[in-house]
């Protein structure tokens, strides 16, 4: 990956930083896909101590300013290219796609209403709402949902394992990989600041993000992730819906084979997420967005981001 282009930062670079429960990032509006960020760039801007801090950079991009989305363009007017906090590219993340919808509302690019956002992992349909009414947030702002497309669910024998414990875990792809593994105990999961072990390593040859999940009431579960790149975050959306995907198959709840739409609460660190999978497939992800702040990069600062 290219570095940061020091021509880009003759000027302060406006950011703002958002939140989906609690699920954080630094948000960097870059329309015209002038600014490139290495990998070492994106972890100190991420760094909680000594950059702004989040859980990963949603930088926004006209889809047919990046090659990456061009082919989308047609689709899709913004892209979201998302890093996780460690520089590493990701495919997609299901908070992050709500808070680049409210950062695209706030700035007066979008209305209320429905709207495709271009990612690496396709097109997703997002649909803004215009009360808050149910999942809404504090600040009165409307819930986001987010359709999140299907899942794709294997029979791979997997297990994740924490210290002496271990657990059959369920192969579930979000258009990212996850291991959705059902404990007694959320405190089994332990630190979660290094990824836990899942084996056979070559189900998830580019890492894995690993749910652990305990039951809260009926189609009601709470959850931990550690997400490939990030360590423990407050919320993972994509892991979410696979929690939901794997508890519904658990329980016996497949719509495709119903007809009708099954729904799971489902309780992250960070506050709750509703997700809905439909007969055809689609998964809804409903919860809120929320933008904290906005200021700018100091432009020396930020020059040096590469040598820090």
């Amino acid at each position: 990956m290219s570095t940061y282009r020091p021509a880009a930062q003759s000027s302060p670079i406006p950011f703002l930083k958002g939140h989906g429960t609690e699920n954080d990032f630094v948000i960097i509006p870059d329309p015209d896909n002038a600014l490139t960020f290495s990998a070492s760039a994106v972890a100190k801007l991420c760094d909680r101590r000594a950059g702004v801090g989040g859980d990963g950079l949603l930088r926004v991009v006209r889809s047919a300013a990046h090659p990456e989305a061009r082919s989308m363009a047609d689709r899709a007017e913004w892209f979201m290219d998302y890093r996780n906090s460690d520089g590493s590219v990701a495919e997609m993340c299901g908070n992050g796609v709500r808070v680049f919808a409210r950062y695209l509302r706030r700035a007066g690019l979008v209305q209320a209403g429905d709207l495709a956002v271009a990612t690496r992992g396709g097109v997703k349909k997002v649909h803004i709402a215009k009360d808050a009414g149910t999942g809404g947030d504090a600040t009165g702002l409307g819930a986001i949902t987010a359709h999140m497309g299907r899942a794709l669910l294997t029979e791979d024998d997997v297990t994740v394992v924490v210290g002496e414990r271990g657990w059959p875990a369920r192969n579930v792809n979000m258009g990212n990989p996850h291991a959705v593994a059902f404990v007694d105990d959320l405190a089994h999961a332990g630190n979660l600041f290094t990824a836990p072990p899942v084996s056979p390593a070559s189900v998830y040859p580019d890492g894995v993000n690993v749910e652990f999940v305990v039951d809260r009431g009926p189609r009601h579960v709470a959850m931990r992730v550690h997400e490939r790149g990030s360590g423990e975050t407050r919320s993972c959306g994509t892991g979410a819906c696979a929690v939901a995907v794997a508890a519904a198959r658990r329980d016996g709840l497949d719509p495709a084979v119903t007809g009708e739409p099954v729904t799971y609460t489902v309780d992250v660190p960070g506050g709750r997420l509703v997700i809905t999978e439909r007969p055809d497939g689609e998964i809804e992800m409903t919860g809120p967005a929320v933008i904290v702040a906005e200021g700018v990069l100091d432009a020396e600062w930020a020059q040096r981001l590469d040598t820090l």
